[in-house]
């Protein structure tokens, strides 16, 4: 695929994607998919610069909504909106009109009412994104809606992945954990099957999907209870983190006992060679991971932080060219 130049101030994108929004990667086509990580492989070249930035999105202004604590996802989104000169505001739940009891139709249509241009939401609700779109002209980019989908996350990730490994289409990826309350997972299954990913979920019974077709209606998706099962061939494996505060009640003993059983530990990367280690973050190190195994060279989880920052800068630039109401 040609590489496409980094667009100059008022440049609209040689090619845009089909969608208004970034609201999940279930209807993005693996063409669009292409785009936004071609695209952000060019933004990549703009963070290596001694001068980070670049004039595009001058005049646009993006107001970033998060209900819901977040590090990387919100450094990340103001990061690459400053990279790319559009004016930011950045809004937090706490110490706002919510606490008075003020709705988010309310706070978001306020806040448009001072001329905004794009919206980025992080919300407890799932579907949240999706709604706010029939309250808002402007253009809205979900940054994690509850347990639903977590789209720039999975961008990133597949970013990561084609990075160390080539192609998509065809790569074994195993996702580790907490499947059932994970948006990250959600994102990552229809955007690596949609690229041609084989998708393998593992972890105890109690943490996987009753309804598996809720997230892969195509079915392709391998299901394990055993890790070794899951790491035996595999590319990457990406182990998400035990989500407590949607459990509502533990469905495992312990963390320890997770960590015996579902743990990358060491020993797993002297037995799969080959194996990339992922995750979304934030760590718990001695769980998910063997502490060891977060540092070790195989482990890419920071080049996924600094991927976050030119995948959000794709979907930005891209997104604020788009002329279609889908």
């Amino acid at each position: 695929m040609s590489e496409t130049p980094i667009p100059e101030e008022g440049q609209e994108a040689a090619q845009s994607l089909k969608h208004r929004h970034l609201l999940g990667l279930e209807t993005y086509s693996a063409d669009e998919i292409s785009l936004i990580l071609q695209t952000a492989r060019q933004f990549r070249d703009v963070l290596d610069r001694p001068i980070k930035r670049v004039p595009t999105l001058r005049g646009v202004t993006v107001v970033n909504l998060f209900f819901e604590p977040s590090t990387r996802t919100r450094i990340s989104f103001e990061l690459a909106e400053k990279r790319l000169s559009a004016d930011t505001v950045n809004f937090s739940a706490s110490g706002s009109s919510v606490s008075k009891g003020e709705t988010l139709k309310d706070t978001a249509q306020n806040i448009e009412a001072m001329k905004i241009d794009m919206v980025v939401l992080r919300h407890v609700s799932p579907g949240a994104s999706h709604f706010l779109t029939k309250c808002v002209d402007a253009i809205v980019i979900n940054a994690g809606d509850g347990a639903h989908e977590h789209p720039t996350q999975a961008l990133l990730d597949m970013l990561t992945i084609s990075d160390h490994c080539g192609e998509l289409s065809g790569l074994n990826v195993s996702i580790i954990g907490d499947i059932l309350h994970s948006r990250v997972a959600r994102s990552n299954i229809h955007g690596l099957l949609t690229m041609g990913a084989n998708v393998t979920i593992c972890g105890p019974n109690p943490l996987l999907p009753l309804h598996l077709e809720g997230m892969s209606p195509n079915g392709r998706v391998r299901v394990t209870h055993r890790l070794d099962e899951a790491l035996e061939g595999a590319d990457v494996a990406m182990a998400l983190r035990i989500q407590m505060e949607r459990q509502g009640r533990n469905l495992f003993p312990s963390t320890r006992e997770y960590h015996e059983q579902y743990g990358i530990k060491p020993e797993h990367l002297e037995r799969y060679p080959n194996l990339r280690v992922m995750h979304p973050g934030p760590v718990n190190r001695g769980v998910e991971l063997a502490s060891e195994v977060v540092d070790h060279e195989r482990a890419v989880i920071l080049n996924q932080v600094t991927n976050g920052v030119a995948a959000r800068m794709a979907v930005l630039y891209l997104l604020s060219g788009s002329s279609t109401t889908e």
